[in-house]
């Protein structure tokens, strides 16, 4: 079974999560804000779990700005969609482009490249890749058979925008027809906002509307 902590953290009010395999102790973070909050709280509990893994779902500053101050704490295996390889190397300019040059931050260590389709065992949990890209180059999802943490593909009541430099509309319209085919019974966990669920998003999400 996989505990779950929602971790929200930052100016950007980012949803992080730790997720935890009950049955090993083996623990990943996904995504990781851009502040120190998240790599200080890791550190303080760091003897109730066996931290293995990051997992980014994309290379905003707000989720994987503070990558790097995890990594000094955790020797701790990080994987990113191969497709956000492109803009998660801007991450030193990102915080020009908000007008924020204080929040620009270094990229830090990538270990895997993930693709569509991959699959990532924590544990005795099985996590599987999904790539939906649009809000960025190459957004995408991690899930198990109960459990999606989404980054900023969907929301409660929304969707991630694609005004942002290297978004695109027409793009993120096909993830999400893509993220809608997987069970309506996922639990989704977004990178900002509450929790809801697929089935919630395909009866009242308006973004979603339009799809069918």
């Amino acid at each position: 079974m996989l505990k779950i902590e929602c971790i929200t953290v930052g100016a950007f009010f980012v949803n992080t999560y730790l997720i935890i395999d009950e049955a090993t102790n083996e623990a990943a973070i996904i995504d990781t804000g851009e502040t120190h909050e998240l790599a200080d709280y890791l550190n303080e509990r760091r003897e109730q779990f066996n931290l293995t893994k990051i997992l980014l779902t994309h290379g905003h500053l707000d989720h994987a700005g503070s990558l790097v101050q995890i990594q000094n704490h955790f020797d701790a295996e990080t994987y990113l969609p191969r497709l956000e390889k492109i803009l998660f190397e801007t991450l030193p300019q990102q915080g020009d482009w908000f007008g924020a040059p204080h929040m620009n931050r270094p990229c830090g260590r990538i270990d895997r490249l993930v693709d569509d389709g991959d699959v990532i065992n924590l544990g005795e949990t099985t996590l599987r890749f999904i790539s939906t890209p649009g809000h960025t180059p190459g957004q995408g999802c991690y899930y198990t058979d109960s459990d999606i943490f989404v980054g900023d593909t969907l929301f409660a009541g929304s969707v991630g925008r694609t005004d942002l430099p290297m978004g695109n509309a027409e793009v993120m319209q096909q993830s999400l027809k893509k993220l809608l085919t997987l069970p309506d019974s996922l639990i989704v966990h977004s990178g900002h906002g509450q929790t809801t669920t697929l089935a919630e998003e395909k009866r009242h999400n308006p973004f979603l509307q339009f799809l069918r």
